[in-house]
Order: C-alpha cells, then sequence, then structure tokens
C-alpha cells in the first residue's frame, strides 16, 4: 500500500481553524497533535501487519474525535454531503413516505398527503418486503428512505404486504419535488364564533415564518382571530433566521429573540426583529413537548420572556447549541457546534453537558440560574423551557416503549382495518377497542421490564453476595406486589396508550389533514390552552400582568 506522507504542515493547513481565532498557545498544541496524528496515521497505514484501508482508518479517528464533543459534531463524507447540499437546495425528489424500523422490520410510517403514495394506496401500518429491489430486512431504515428519494420524475419500486391481503401489493411510486410545507395544519379550533385560530409548524425551513404568516392572514380572512394557539409540539427546530422571523409576527421591532455566544470571531451575535409585528397584541399561546428543540425554544423563550404570551404543554428538549457546516477537502463537510444560545432575559436552554470526553449529563438544579422576565416573573436556565401552564399526558412508561418496539399499535391498528373497511361512526378508544388492544397485547406475549422488576433484581444479588438468606422471603413478597402494580399498567398509563393507538388506527382510514383535525378534538394540551386564551383575567394573571 503505498500512503502519501501527510506533515504535521499539510494537515494545519488542511484541518487547523483559522490562526485568528485562537491564542498562541492552542496554536502550538494544535501543531503539536496533528504532528503526532499524522506520524501515527502513517505508521498504521503503510506498516500494520494486515493490509489497511487507509480511508477508513481516517473516518475511524475523525469519528473518534467528534463522538468525544456532543452528538451534533458530526462528519460528513462525500456522498452524505452531496446529498445533504441536493436537500438543502430542494434538488431530490421524494415520494411522500417515511419507513421506519418496527418489530425486527420494516414498515410504512407515514404517507404524504397529496403524494402519488397517497394515491396509489399505500398505508400507514404496511410491512415492506423490497425497496428499490433490496429486501426489507436487509437495509436499516436510514438507507431505505434514502433509496426512496432520487430525481425528480424518477420512480422507484416497492413491495408491502398488507394484514387481510392474501398477496403482496406492489407499487411504482414516481418521486415528486421536495415538499416544502412547514406549516401542517392551520384552522379554527372549537366553534369558529369563539375566533381561536390554530397553526401547527412541522419544522423551520426557508419558508417557515412567511408560511405561518399567510396561515394566519388566511384565518383573519376566514372569520374574526380574536386569538392564536402556535404549535411547537414534536418541531425539532432548523434554521435560526426562521425563528427569528417568526418571532417578529408577534414581538415589537427591535425586538431581542436570541443571543448566541462562542469562542470563535462572529459567533457572538445578538438577534432581533427586524420588521413591525402581525400580530401585536392577539392572545397566544405556543404548544411545546419534550420533543420541541432548538429553533422552537428560541420562539417559545423569546415569547415567554417578554410576556407576549403563555407556553402550554411539557418541558422542551433543552438543545441550545449552535451548528455551522463547514465545507472541507475533497467534497466533504463538517457539521460542528459553534456556540450557544439564550434567550432575551439571559438564559441558557441547553439541558446536558457535554464536557469533552465525559458522558454526557443534565445540569444539575443547583447549577441551574433564575432569571426574569419583563413582567417580572421568574424563568430557569438550563433545562429547557418549562410551560407556564403545564400539561401532560404523563412521561413514556416501560410499557409504552415495548409496546412501540413490538410494533404491537401498528399490527393491532392493521388487524382493526382488516375487520373494519370503514372507520365506525361511533369509533373510540377507550372501552372495547382499547380492552381488545389489551388482550391481543397480552396474546402476543409483549415482555417488558420495569425500573422496579431491576432493582428487585440488584437487590437480590446483593442479598445473595452478602449471605442474607432470611431477607429472601419479603423479597418475593415484593415482587409480587410489583407484580401485581404492573398488571395495572394499561390502566395507570391509558392516557397516552389510548392517543397512541388512536392515533395509529385513525392513519388506516384518515389523510393527515382529516386526522389532524379529529385529534385536535381530543387533545388535552390545546384545550387548556384555549380555555386559557378565552379567559381574559387568567391569561393576563399568567403572564404577570
Amino acid at each position: 500500500m503505498t500512503v502519501r506522507r501527510l506533515t504535521p504542515l499539510l494537515l494545519l493547513l488542511a484541518l487547523a481553524p483559522p490562526a485568528a481565532a485562537q491564542a498562541e498557545g492552542d496554536l502550538f498544541a494544535i501543531r503539536k497533535s496533528f504532528g503526532l496524528f499524522g506520524s501515527i496515521y502513517e505508521a498504521l497505514a503503510s506498516e500494520y501487519v494486515d493490509a489497511v484501508d487507509a480511508e477508513r482508518l481516517m473516518r475511524t479517528g475523525i469519528g473518534a474525535m467528534t463522538n468525544a464533543l456532543d452528538p451534533y459534531t458530526v462528519y460528513y463524507d462525500e456522498a452524505t454531503a452531496a446529498a445533504s447540499r441536493l436537500q438543502q437546495q430542494g434538488e431530490v425528489g421524494g415520494v411522500g413516505v417515511v419507513l421506519a424500523e418496527r418489530g425486527g422490520g420494516l414498515v410504512v410510517s407515514s404517507v404524504l398527503d397529496g403524494s402519488d403514495a397517497e394515491a396509489q394506496g399505500l398505508r400507514p401500518g404496511d410491512a415492506v418486503v423490497s425497496v428499490a429491489g433490496q429486501p426489507g430486512g436487509a437495509v436499516s431504515a436510514e438507507r431505505a428512505n434514502a433509496l426512496l428519494r432520487g430525481d425528480p420524475g424518477t420512480s422507484v419500486p416497492i413491495e408491502v404486504e398488507r394484514e387481510g391481503e392474501a398477496e403482496p401489493l406492489r407499487f411504482v411510486l414516481v418521486r415528486a419535488g421536495e415538499e416544502r410545507s412547514d406549516v401542517t395544519y392551520s384552522g379554527f379550533v372549537g366553534d369558529v364564533a369563539e375566533g381561536v385560530g390554530y397553526v401547527r409548524l412541522g419544522r423551520f425551513m426557508q419558508e417557515a415564518a412567511g408560511q405561518v404568516t399567510d396561515a394566519v392572514e388566511a384565518l383573519q380572512a376566514q372569520g374574526e382571530l380574536r386569538a392564536l394557539v402556535l404549535d411547537l409540539r414534536g418541531n425539532p427546530g432548523g434554521l435560526l433566521d426562521q425563528a427569528v422571523a417568526l418571532s417578529g409576527v408577534f414581538l415589537p421591532e427591535g425586538a431581542v429573540v436570541t443571543a448566541t455566544q462562542g469562542r470563535s470571531r462572529g459567533t457572538d451575535r445578538t438577534y432581533t426583529t427586524g420588521t413591525a409585528p402581525l400580530l401585536p397584541d392577539l392572545p397566544v399561546a405556543v404548544l411545546v413537548d419534550g420533543a420541541s428543540a432548538s429553533a422552537s425554544e428560541i420562539v417559545a423563550g423569546a415569547l415567554q420572556d417578554h410576556d407576549r404570551g403563555v407556553v402550554v404543554g411539557e418541558t422542551t428538549y433543552g438543545k441550545g447549541l449552535v451548528q455551522v457546516v463547514r465545507p472541507m477537502p475533497y467534497g466533504t463537510a463538517l457539521k460542528l457546534t459553534v456556540s450557544r444560545y439564550t434567550t432575551p432575559a439571559g438564559r441558557e436552554i441547553q439541558r446536558l453537558s457535554y464536557a469533552q470526553g465525559e458522558r454526557a449529563a443534565a445540569v444539575p438544579d443547583s447549577l441551574r440560574r433564575a432569571f426574569q422576565t419583563r413582567a417580572g416573573r421568574t424563568v430557569r436556565s438550563g433545562g429547557g423551557i418549562e410551560p407556564d401552564v403545564p400539561v401532560s399526558l404523563g412521561a413514556e412508561s416501560e410499557l409504552e416503549r415495548a409496546l412501540v418496539r413490538s410494533a404491537a399499535f401498528l399490527r393491532f391498528a392493521n388487524r382493526y382495518a382488516a375487520d373494519h373497511p370503514a372507520l365506525p361512526d361511533d369509533f373510540r378508544v377507550d372501552g372495547p377497542v382499547y380492552d381488545a388492544f389489551e388482550a391481543f397485547v397480552e396474546s402476543e406475549g409483549v415482555a417488558y421490564r420495569t425500573d422496579a422488576e431491576r432493582a428487585a433484581d440488584a437487590l437480590a444479588a446483593d442479598l445473595d453476595a452478602t449471605g442474607y438468606s432470611s431477607a429472601e422471603r419479603p423479597l418475593a413478597d415484593l415482587r409480587q406486589a410489583i407484580e401485581r402494580e404492573k398488571a395495572r399498567d394499561f390502566e395507570r398509563h391509558a392516557p397516552r396508550l389510548q392517543a397512541q393507538l388512536r392515533h395509529e388506527i385513525l392513519s388506516r382510514y384518515l389523510g393527515q389533514r382529516d386526522q389532524t383535525v379529529a385529534e385536535l378534538g381530543r387533545d388535552p394540551v390545546l384545550e387548556a390552552a384555549r380555555r386559557l386564551l378565552l379567559d381574559p383575567a387568567a391569561y393576563a394573571r399568567t403572564l404577570g400582568r
């Protein structure tokens, strides 16, 4: 094997950050480290007893470096970097299908309204036999979804099995241009005469703020808009400038939205709104949950710190780190964390600390500083955005995780759809349907272990190691008590389990828009926000006015 000699100087020129961004001591450490890295790499690639893939060895070294930092700092090889650029430019077509791994195989997770997949009749829950000629059981969900993408106008075959169908179904799906709709639903909730508008934003891409503005203006054209619910639940974030622009729909011109702080030149910045607000005074509720992250938290935090709207739901994810993508040699790229962002009050949102070489750990309560909103309300740093009005279906349980892993919701929904060609007029998941689901799970033998059971096992091991045999009987009684409590898990966690089951079953009968309307009618978080917006005195008290 011939390996081109990599001198410390070449490595430094190719990979080192600009000298202006580093202190002299840092530059010396970088030169020394790159020299050492280059020498070791050259020795391994050229002299190791077995043949070494030099490029793979380098990727392993790069991966080890990025893995020692945070999960958002990653290296893109040539193919990944090119795919990322095409996706951002809208030059990669999709078929309107998302595949996911469930129960040891691939299934159709969702089908986009208006897509060729929907037109041809592909359904959520269909089990993938093959995709683009690759067996469904031999490829990962990431790889399978990549196979579905390609040049607009081209086609891709997919074969699926469906409950109630004797033979596999084969589809040839035509790729369309990249779907850019960030607003996934908008409309009035409750009685239209109440004037409570609703806009759900799924992500923050190039047109997010503009699409929200268009949705609001459409609501204003339909009727009197007296209050607005902005739903950011499940929104993973996206572009920072769109978070700033969306905040500007509600906040005064020149209001601080967020600030970033980093080590390199240009990373310390304050972002303010640049236009007069579309809705300067309209009562606003922002819905968030544990999957609301990044740009979603910037918007929620800005409106909360300015006392411009109430935040309703669950504490957000807590991602307060900012990434940029730097082009690297040979068509590769590096996405790296360059700064942290803060809310207008100055609080950090980042929930986990990623000290180099250490396991991620939550910011301890003792280090979570208190800050004040403009009206004097207390808000804290280091734990995401905490809601002004907490509303939750409860924490995810071990039972729910086991049911998702085993695809129990999906498989039961398939069976239900096969037995009911049309959705019953009186459909509801509590009662007989939920009882049938519990019986189905028991018949499938879905197993899971709780934290209490694991604690009992650890205690048993300790008792055995210390020879405390007299404690075995009380421990047996404890295990029986745990089993009795575990038997009530379907009852104890019913709200979350029924919500999952309802969503899965409705997806077999309704398009995305109709499914959203059906689910919003039984949404406790939305209902809490609606009641608050319709009570001006309670709304004002919540905002400290």
